[in-house]
């Protein structure tokens, strides 16, 4: 055990899993900054790398990544905060965080069967910015912007101020379909990321939310605490501790990017009573092989984050190269699914394309069913028979599991 600038203790794991460490990306270049305008979450902002002259010195890029930042003002912003920008892997092109935020000229091929809008959204848009596409829930997007942008956006046709889609949400307008429709129970905050709204526009939107009676809870969906800890103020959270049932789902790939400012600013969130959930996408050479999913999940409930969601990347244009493939990932999900704690096992989905909705994918645990048994194999490949009850609800055998043989073959072996 060590201990890191914070007081805390830190475990170090043997056998190649230091992926758990907490550490810090530092100042880096920016050694000259103060620490008070290091540690201020605006001047993070108003210092973000958006340029191929501002990255360019700071980091040698390949002429794939050059040229990509060179026409990501056709599709997609670029822009990264110096805090984020430190956590890249300098000497390794194909490292896991550089491949999530620096554009590559692989952007610019669009497969037949790519799209704008993968997830549908628009076509489920009653009102510009909010997104009725599930019975009991919404979709609030409130901003355009965020504090960096992942090259494999779902939304890229609507963020960042570029492309040719002019978005501008009518929040009163969200706010009036919502209080006139009953079965909207649930209203998820997104954007762009709404952490990047002040306090006090925040507070307004989150206290109209509130007054609508049928509404029963409220989430946010933010990177913030991933590129820019220091946004999570106590001031923040005081103002979101005011209009509970209040819940927030991050969104982390990596376990390099759960260092001890992500750490903290979690801390002060669950301080706060606000539940934490996380979704990560499977990405191609970044979090799409069981090592470093399995030590992302310990590391994420060490912080007291939840796994959620691992999403199937969606088919957005121009993401060929970073999306993975689902034997991929059911992989990553075999190597969960009884070798973890199943707190540290989030659910595997692919988001139907063209609006059909979240649709879970696993691996193949029943091998037969009928109206009499069920016979299912474990995460050993141990095989077991479980009786189905008889129509009168008694039993037709012993409830208990029956093992019918020692081992199986995995489908995929």
């Amino acid at each position: 055990m060590t201990s890191d600038d914070s007081g805390q203790q830190t475990r170090r794991v043997p056998g190649g899993l230091s992926l758990k460490n907490f550490t810090s990306p530092g100042k880096g270049p920016w050694s000259r900054v103060s620490d008070a305008e290091w540690n201020d979450w605006r001047w993070q902002l108003k210092n973000r790398l958006t340029t191929l002259d501002q990255i360019q010195p700071r980091l040698a890029l390949t002429p794939p990544e050059a040229a990509g930042i060179k026409l990501s003002d056709h599709k997609l912003a670029t822009a990264v905060t110096p805090y984020f920008f430190n956590l890249i892997e300098r000497d390794n092109p194909d490292g896991p965080i550089r491949r999530q935020i620096i554009p590559r000229i692989e952007e610019m091929d669009t497969a037949p069967w790519e799209m704008s809008d993968p997830c549908g959204e628009d076509s489920h848009s009653p009102v510009p910015g909010l997104v009725h596409r599930y019975p009991d829930r919404v979709l609030l997007l409130v901003t355009d912007r965020c504090a960096a942008y992942c090259r494999y956006c779902t939304r890229s046709r609507l963020v960042s101020g570029v492309g040719d889609h002019d978005f501008h949400p009518n929040i009163e307008g969200a706010l009036d379909y919502i209080g006139r429709h009953p079965e909207v129970r649930d209203v998820l905050i997104s954007g762009g990321d709404p952490l990047l709204l002040n306090d006090e526009k925040l507070d307004w939107l989150l206290g109209r939310l509130r007054a609508i009676k049928h509404v029963e809870f409220l989430r946010i969906g933010s990177r913030i605490p991933i590129f820019l800890p220091r946004r999570i103020t106590p001031e923040l959270c005081a103002t979101l501790r005011r209009h509970h049932p209040l819940w927030m789902s991050i969104h982390t790939n990596h376990p390099r990017e759960c260092t001890i400012e992500m750490r903290d600013a979690c801390a002060r969130l669950s301080d706060a009573g606000i539940p934490l959930g996380n979704q990560s996408v499977l990405l191609r050479h970044v979090n799409d092989d069981p090592d470093t999913m399995k030590a992302l999940q310990h590391k994420l409930l060490m912080m007291r984050v939840r796994p959620y969601y691992i999403y199937q990347c969606d088919l957005i244009a121009g993401s060929a190269h970073l999306r993975s493939s689902i034997a991929r990932g059911l992989a990553v999900m075999e190597s969960l699914r009884g070798h973890t704690t199943g707190y540290a096992v989030p659910q595997y989905v692919i988001d139907a394309p063209g609006g059909g909705g979240k649709v879970p994918v696993n691996p193949e645990y029943v091998i037969y069913r009928d109206h009499e048994r069920v016979v299912i194999r474990n995460f050993e490949g141990k095989v077991f028979e479980y009786p189905e009850p008889q129509l009168d609800g008694q039993p037709s055998a012993p409830s208990r599991p029956v093992p019918l043989q020692e081992t199986c073959s995995r489908s995929d072996e």
